[in-house]
């Protein structure tokens, strides 16, 4: 295979951006941080009755980024502005040309948030609720992937888009991801980081949790009152440091690696002892080749609750040993807030700014010691301190763990994996679907032409019912939406048939990487009307809790015992091939074993409202569009550990590509230019020229306006009259973030009927420009075929 992860590769940091509660850049933030200077005050843009408490970390200066996302409406989502008014100054401050000094295709975009336009769904849905229309723009800033997708257009950047929703641990993931982008050789360059927005909703859920803090938030201090909401954003441009030398480019510090784990604990709480947290930070060390010794200065995660610093300290001692007791941890949330999915970015820049200027950050607002957390917090101001390493932590909802190392220019790099590069093969499947349960019903259905769904107050719908006690006893269920019961029941089959679900320490070992386009929409929606109409007293704690997109692999992790890397990726409608891709790319760089790979959708009301509301949707083409619901889990594993469990194995995955048109939300390339440079990237990555090719298995969906741009990249790339063109979404519906697995299932399928046993290629296109293109093999891999 030609996309061998390199972990030679140096990935270096060229430039910070950020507008946080200290101002509108970089320097400012870090200037506030230094001092110690408290920006929490008492919030004015939202209306602040009946929360534990009216303070703050908000944005009061305006923010009116160059880049026009909305041209055609005056809404506008704070959210995306925020991101895109933290990736100017990064992009400025890096002084690299797009397309001059680093090629458009070579850029990508790694996205993280937690809410990301959720403000922008709760001004349409009280519009709603008052008799109104909204403006159908407010409805396409509501997924994650548009503010990934307003920045690759804002900059022209035409490589790999991704975003990432681990809630507050989901820019740190994105950087996570990044850096795995620019070591498997598919990027020189990463616009990486994330941004949130105050909501009434977040204000209302923390409050029904009595997280809340009625004083600015004192992290780690015995007196700690809850955490303190802030918004804002941050953005770093990451570059090989091949590129950066090549290019000129200032070098700010350097990323050495990352941890991801997974609690598998509670919705909310960490594990007392910190044991996930730990696994993330040991992990972090090793992938960076630093020992405990290495670190004096860790930014932490420091929300202010009394659990979740505890459980931090526990960590960092778990995980350093006596090492801990030199460490100093301070909070920056102490100063901003905590900025949710924004956190890990604007953590991460001050943490690098504190390498940078040999400075470690205070934590604020601290009084006095608790014995339950122990360690330096740095209190006051910052502190001068010689810094070569520091790392930075983020633990979101869900037990969602990211830990990632940094050093300074010049400072030690991470060495070779000790895991060599390995084949990637799928061992199992678990399939819920409209059609049926199991692979065998979905073929059946598709090779028996059985069109799914029904008309449903103007659109077309294919729902699923499944076997529910799966997913766990009534009691367990009851605090479960129907995307978590999919995801839990999915994975469970898929585990069953890679005969992995007997043998506890290889679940334990196990990871996830959840693909959702939808995600929470069932819960949010539940949780934030009796909000919006009736106030804060309205809200219901158990249902907060699931509004966050990584809900349903927390709810994994904790019926089924995976405790291994985790993430959720929410590229739209390539949310699934996007989640496939970064699972290729963390298994083959040894991160881990085996991952379980679900993608999973259900249809709300208000979803489905969104949908109507969309010009594309309400013509006669889209009556003639089915949207599906869908649970549908990959088990992917490198090829040692299968045939070392003596697993079966139903393909190989060969290579994977993304690339993006960089047209804007909501927009695509009518040329198919995307489209074909992924499918291209993706077969070179596979080895294989196009005529190695059996069967395209495409992304249309019978929009035609979307389908158009594909079919005119595959009939450039590929002889029609020699390749099967599969278009089974237009008979099964579109599986919205699922589509990817449909077709890799039904692909799977087509082998064991009798087909054309040669290499496939999946295509997933997102409705924003986002193209990821897939290619499976059977197996054995006909070695005349290979061209390898």
């Amino acid at each position: 295979m030609t996309d061998v992860p390199d972990q030679t590769v140096g990935v270096v940091i060229a430039a910070v951006g950020a507008i946080t509660p200290h101002g509108g850049s970089a320097e400012a933030l870090w200037d506030g941080v230094r001092a110690g200077r408290v920006a929490i005050s008492p919030v004015r843009r939202l209306p602040m009755d009946h929360y534990q408490t009216g303070l703050g970390g908000e944005i009061t200066e305006p923010c009116s980024p160059g880049y026009d996302y909305a041209p055609d409406s005056e809404a506008r989502d704070r959210s995306i502005d925020f991101a895109l008014a933290a990736a100017e100054e990064a992009m400025a401050g890096s002084g690299l040309r797009v397309g001059t000094d680093i090629p458009a295709e070579r850029w990508g975009v790694a996205y993280g948030t937690c809410h990301a336009g959720w403000r922008s769904a709760e001004l349409a849905l009280r519009e709603v609720e008052e008799g109104g229309t909204p403006d159908w723009h407010r409805y396409t800033f509501v997924p994650p992937q548009a503010g990934a997708e307003a920045l690759s257009a804002a900059f022209g950047l035409k490589g790999p888009v991704l975003s990432a929703n681990t809630a507050c641990a989901a820019s740190a993931h994105a950087l996570a991801h990044a850096l795995e982008v620019i070591r498997a050789g598919a990027a020189d360059a990463m616009l990486v980081g994330g941004s949130d927005a105050f909501t009434e909703s977040a204000f209302a859920g923390f409050s029904s949790l009595w997280s809340l803090s009625p004083k600015p938030a004192a992290p780690y201090s015995k007196d700690r009152s809850g955490l303190t909401l802030g918004e804002g954003g941050g953005m770093l441009v990451l570059l090989s440091r091949e590129a950066a030398e090549r290019t000129g480019a200032p070098v700010v510090a350097e990323m050495l690696g990352y941890g991801l784990s997974a609690d598998g604990h509670h919705p909310t709480a960490p594990h007392p002892e910190g044991e996930g947290a730990a696994r993330a930070i040991r992990s972090a060390l090793t992938t960076s080749g630093l020992t405990p010794d290495d670190v004096r200065y860790i930014n932490g995660h420091g929300t202010g609750t009394e659990k979740n610093d505890s459980a931090e300290s526990n960590a960092v001692r778990a995980a350093l040993g006596e090492a801990a007791e030199k460490i100093s941890l301070s909070s920056t949330k102490s100063m901003i807030g905590h900025l949710l999915g924004a956190a890990g970015a604007v953590e991460g820049i001050v943490t690098v700014l504190a390498l940078r200027d040999q400075v470690a950050p205070p934590t604020a607002s601290f009084t006095e010691l608790d014995p339950q957390c122990g360690l330096d917090p740095v209190a006051g101001t910052g502190r001068p301190m010689v810094l070569d390493t520091a790392l930075s932590n983020n633990f979101g909802f869900a037990g969602a763990n990211a830990t990632i190392a940094f050093a300074r220019p010049g400072g030690p790099g991470a060495p070779a994996s000790a895991v060599g590069p390995d084949d990637v093969v799928v061992t199992g499947f678990g399939v819920i679907t409209s059609a049926g349960e199991g692979a065998e019903a979905l073929w059946d259905a598709y090779a028996a032409g059985c069109r799914q769904g029904a008309p449903e107050n103007g659109l077309r719908v294919a729902r699923v019912e499944f076997d529910r006690s799966v997913a766990g006893t009534p009691k367990e269920r009851r605090r479960m939406d129907k995307v978590s019961q999919l995801a839990i029941a999915s994975c469970r089959a898929a585990l069953g048939a890679a005969r992995a679900d007997g043998d506890a320490d290889a679940v334990a070992a196990t990871g996830v990487v959840l693909g959702t386009a939808i995600g929470p929409m069932e819960s949010s929606e539940r949780f934030t009307v009796p909000v919006l109409s009736g106030g804060a007293q309205e809200a219901n704690p158990a249902v907060f809790t699931n509004t966050v997109y990584s809900g349903a692999a927390g709810q994994v992790a904790m019926a089924l015992g995976t405790k291994g890397p985790t993430s959720t990726l929410t590229s739209g409608h390539a949310a699934g091939a996007a989640a496939l891709g970064v699972a290729y790319d963390m298994l083959r760089a040894g991160r881990a074993e085996r991952l379980l790979v679900p993608a999973v959708e259900a249809l709300s009301p208000a979803t489905l409202a969104a949908y109507r509301s969309l010009p594309l949707f309400g013509s006669a083409a889209g009556r003639r569009y089915t949207l599906a619901e869908a649970g549908i889990a990959l088990v992917l594993e490198r090829r040692a550990s299968a045939e070392r469990r003596g697993a079966p194995i139903h393909a190989v995955v060969l290579g994977h590509a993304t690339a993006s048109d960089a047209c804007g939300i909501g927009r695509w390339d009518p040329t198919g230019d995307g489209v074909e440079r992924a499918m291209r990237k993706a077969l070179r990555n596979a080895g294989l020229r196009p005529d190695h090719v059996a069967a395209v298995w495409a992304s249309a969906a019978g929009l035609a306006a979307a389908d158009r741009p594909e079919q005119a990249a595959v009939e450039r790339v590929f002889d029609t009259g020699r390749v099967r063109i599969e278009a089974p979404k237009r008979v099964l519906g579109e599986p919205v973030g699922a589509g990817a697995h449909l077709s890799a299932v039904l692909a799977v399928g087509a082998w064991r009927e009798g087909g054309d046993r040669r290499p496939v290629l999946v295509n997933s296109s997102s409705l924003g420009g986002t193209h990821t293109s897939l290619v499976l093999s059977p197996v054995p891999l006909p070695a005349t075929e290979s061209g390898r």
